[in-house]
């Protein structure tokens, strides 16, 4: 049953992506619309990471991944490239762990 189940869902996903393409080219969004879906990915991409960095099973947490986060985001406040904001983050949470 999982197999049939796989196989579904990946023709599923194969046809809607084939759909999409053939829709996206017989019809143009609205500025508007186009304007609203362009700032709606940031927004959903900062809702995910806050609830990766806050949520620890449904309740408030502040550990390591805060520490990390809150320092990747000083380095990039700080307009540090974004290797340097990857590697003080990576850098700080495993410090925070590790006491």
């Amino acid at each position: 049953m999982t197999w049939w189940l796989l196989a579904g869902l990946l023709i599923g996903c194969y046809f809607f992506k084939v759909a999409g393409l053939f829709v996206a080219e017989n019809s143009r969004l609205s500025p508007w619309a186009d304007r609203f879906l362009s700032c709606l990915t940031p927004a959903v991409l900062s809702g995910l990471i806050i609830v990766q960095t806050f949520d620890f099973g449904g309740e408030l947490a502040m550990g390591a991944l805060t520490v990390g986060v809150a320092t990747g985001a000083a380095a990039a406040l700080l307009k540090a490239p974004l290797a340097v904001v990857l590697v003080v983050a990576s850098a700080t949470t495993a410090v925070t762990r590790l006491f």
